[in-house]
């Protein structure tokens, strides 16, 4: 670990790759991952690994205990990342259902249209700027940053409270 971690040796990484792949797939399976899917998953551990090995310190961490982390982490975050997808379709399927035609159909897209236009009326000026210049404007927030010549984190910040808030507003359109 500790030549891979100092010199990207890639010898080195491919006797890593050999002695955990199959140790992680299998932590992977255990977990309840397909045996493919658990494949995948290993892989990007390791790409992981590869990519992050300069931040190992065997001061605080064995190499195992390490790279059982990173697939442990790399497993939690494309689990997220499948159920926003899968909540996503699901979101779309219900949005479908509703013709935009019919009259009915017109009558929700007005309700809901009124609720957003209401709930981003109730942010704060400061919030209600960025949400603005991001989603109507099209402008990324370190282009908003620099145009309110304010920190980008306090950019994202205000964004994220904007959404939140917007979230619990709105959260009667699912």
């Amino acid at each position: 670990m500790t030549r891979v971690a100092a010199t990207q040796d890639r010898d080195a990484f491919v006797s890593l790759f050999e002695h955990y792949a199959p140790r992680v797939k299998s932590m992977m399976i255990r977990r309840g991952a397909s045996p493919d899917h658990a494949e995948d998953l290993a892989q990007e551990a390791l790409l992981r690994l590869w990519r992050n090995a300069s931040q190992f310190d065997p001061g605080r961490a064995t190499a195992s205990s390490w790279v059982y982390a990173i697939a442990r982490n790399v497993g939690i975050d494309l689990g997220r990342r499948d159920l926003r997808a899968a909540r996503w379709l699901e979101d779309e399927a219900v949005q479908e259902e509703a013709d935009p035609d019919e009259p009915e159909g017109q009558l929700l897209a007005a309700e809901r249209e009124d609720l957003v236009r209401t709930s981003i009326a109730t942010l704060p000026s400061d919030q209600l700027r960025v949400v603005r210049l991001s989603f109507f404007d099209g402008l990324a927030h370190a282009e908003i940053a620099k145009l309110l010549g304010i920190p980008l984190g306090t950019v994202k910040s205000r964004m994220r409270l904007a959404l939140h808030r917007l979230r619990g507003k709105l959260g009667e359109l699912r």
